[in-house]
């Protein structure tokens, strides 16, 4: 049950949005009676809040017209859902190239609220443990991420400047789809005009973004989400991996997701003993192969090695280790 300080709190909120509001639909949703919505009222008052009632049949309360309100009252539980996403967003890497900007955004959150309410956030960040450790992600510029926001929401051509992963510079007209938080790193997927192709880039990796005149029609299909992992899955890379498995997309998913691997299934079959079974097709590009015998050992399911070569030479070699270590007494 929510505390009377959130109440009151919710209470201003409501008042906030603008217009009157009856006693009634107060009560109702702040899950009170009546009196004590006018209770709350009166403390609001007392906090200088200007509330003003308005009688007759379409009566109630509603703020006194101009009244700005102070910058941030935050609940207990709005405060500490704030410094949470924070901290998450942080050790994500879902962040801007400004690596202070979401410290500097805690601490003026801590300053505006109540003494007690900042001691027992701060007291439960310092208990908080996390079982990983942060990692080191390249993060995008602000201003380009707001920017490629701008254009995909009014569907405008972007010119953004774009360094590969290989430190080929280039300048491109981008019709982008969407934004992709994805691994710690922020994608945009959309057209490259001058190509007339599907494309995703890292935002990192873009210097600079201008949107240009224009507009553009989005295409029907897949979203953007899945158009990143789609291209992750087919991106090209050193060796091609194809295999047949036995066992169901679930089984498989679980340790080979859409980001890696692309499935398509077989027809289904007639076993020896007569059950029929499913196979499902496998492919996949890597630019090593020597993490892949752990994942099909982990799966636990019949499979078959189309290609390569190389991939069939590993996991035996796995196979031979692991009962050698068996045989050991």
């Amino acid at each position: 049950m929510p505390r009377p300080t959130g109440r009151v709190l919710t209470l201003l909120e409501l008042l906030q949005s603008g217009g009157t509001r009856t006693v009634a639909e107060l009560a109702d949703r702040l899950g009170v009676e009546g009196r004590t919505v006018r209770r709350y009222v009166d403390q609001l008052i007392d906090l200088d809040v200007p509330v003003e009632s308005v009688r007759g049949r379409y009566g109630g309360y509603r703020l006194a017209p101009g009244y700005r309100l102070p910058p941030l009252m935050l609940s207990d539980d709005e405060a500490l859902a704030v410094l949470l996403g924070l901290v998450a967003g942080r050790r994500a890497g879902l962040t801007t190239t400004e690596r202070t900007a979401s410290e500097t955004a805690s601490a003026k959150i801590r300053r505006v609220l109540p003494k007690h309410t900042a001691r027992r956030l701060d007291t439960l960040l310092e208990a908080l443990a996390f079982t990983d450790q942060p990692g080191e992600f390249d993060t995008p510029d602000a201003e380009v991420l707001l920017t490629i926001a701008d254009a995909v929401r009014h569907r405008r051509p972007v010119s953004i400047r774009y360094t590969d992963r290989d430190g080929q510079r280039s300048e491109r007209t981008l019709h982008a789809y969407g934004i992709v938080a994805h691994a710690g790193r922020w994608y945009v997927t959309g057209q490259d005009a001058r190509i007339g192709e599907d494309r995703t880039f890292r935002l990192d990796r873009i210097a600079d973004a201008r949107t240009l005149p224009g507009s553009f029609e989005a295409p029907a299909g897949p979203d953007p989400a899945h158009r990143l992992l789609s291209a992750f899955a087919t991106a090209e890379y050193r060796h091609e991996v194809t295999l047949r498995i036995h066992g169901t997309v679930e089984q498989i998913r679980a340790h080979l997701p859409a980001s890696v691997a692309s499935l398509e299934e077989y027809a289904p079959v007639a076993g020896e003993d007569g059950a029929i079974e499913r196979w499902l097709r496998v492919e996949l590009r890597a630019e090593r192969l020597d993490w892949l015998p752990p994942v099909l050992a982990s799966i636990d399911r019949p499979f078959v090695i189309e290609r390569p070569d190389e991939l069939r030479d590993l996991v035996i070699t796995l196979a031979d280790r692991l009962a050698s270590y068996a045989r050991q007494a």
